[in-house]
């Protein structure tokens, strides 16, 4: 009988999608922001005017300036510089640490590491017990606001999700045929680990992880918001909003323009991630 082919999936499924390509070009613009803002900010972030202050948009200032004078736009540009290595730096130390707490709770129960697993699994569920934001205020609150003290506290609050996804997928790999193949082969557990298990649990990790990016910006911005992150007058984004609160019936834009750039990052993090999350499975 001959063989019936199975037709491709459509090329739509295969890409990223109309969404997917957008939100990949508002990340890039982004990025293209923290990377050289110099080149595309009008103003300097820092420059003060304080006859042109609470200047509503216009074409000279296109979002407007602050309570100083500064051009909003300029500062929206530079503060991706902050918002978004924040944003990146605390994600991957989220990563590498869930990586780490994951590895060692999704591990085997033989050649005595029982214990060693169990401890894993308490410390995944304990930490799942505080909320996010919670918890990076208590860190913040023993080692001072700063922008060190917003990545450790953004990393901290993040890696239990990536670390119960890392343990979920060794613990699916190291039961699978493909696993015991390589162990009947000779093959070390040093092997195994890096060829098999962790390239094949990291995948979706990735994906995860640039819906992570996202949402480390809002937490940032939050804690930011709360005065807790770069001290003023930074552009960053979160304390541009909490500078901009009290004018906020009387200059609108202090608080809008950054507001939306949190909201871009976010939408276009998830958006993109959901994309390629739609990308692997189809492939």
């Amino acid at each position: 009988m001959a063989e019936v082919a199975t037709p491709a999936p459509p090329l739509a499924s295969r890409g990223l999608g109309a969404a997917g390509w957008v939100a990949l070009a508002c990340v890039a613009l982004l990025a293209l922001c923290a990377a050289v803002p110099g080149l595309l900010a009008p103003f300097e972030p820092l420059a003060i005017d304080p006859r042109g202050a609470f200047a509503p948009p216009s074409l000279a200032h296109p979002f407007g300036t602050d309570d100083s004078g500064r051009d909003v736009l300029s500062r929206v540009i530079f503060g991706a510089r902050d918002s978004l290595t924040i944003g990146v730096t605390a994600t991957l130390a989220g990563v590498a640490g869930g990586l780490v707490l994951g590895s060692i709770a999704g591990g085997s129960r033989s050649h005595g590491l029982g214990p060693l697993r169990y401890a894993g699994d308490r410390l995944i569920e304990a930490l799942f017990a505080f909320p996010g934001l919670l918890l990076a205020l208590l860190l913040i609150s023993v080692r001072g606001p700063g922008v060190a003290s917003v990545v450790i506290a953004v990393a901290i609050s993040t890696a239990p999700g990536y670390a119960r996804m890392v343990r979920g997928g060794v613990r699916q790999m190291l039961g699978a045929g493909s696993v015991e193949a390589a162990r009947l082969q000779g093959d070390s557990g040093l092997r195994v680990w890096t060829t098999l298990v962790l390239p094949e649990t990291m995948r979706p990790v990735l994906v995860l992880a640039t819906l992570g990016i996202g949402h480390a910006v809002i937490l940032a911005a939050a804690l930011g918001f709360l005065g807790l992150g770069t001290p003023p007058p930074a552009p960053e984004w979160g304390t541009m909003l909490n500078a901009g609160r009290p004018y906020l019936t009387k200059a609108w834009w202090l608080t809008f323009f950054p507001g939306l750039a949190i909201l871009t990052v976010g939408i276009a993090c998830t958006v993109l991630g959901r994309a390629l999350e739609r990308r692997g499975q189809a492939v």
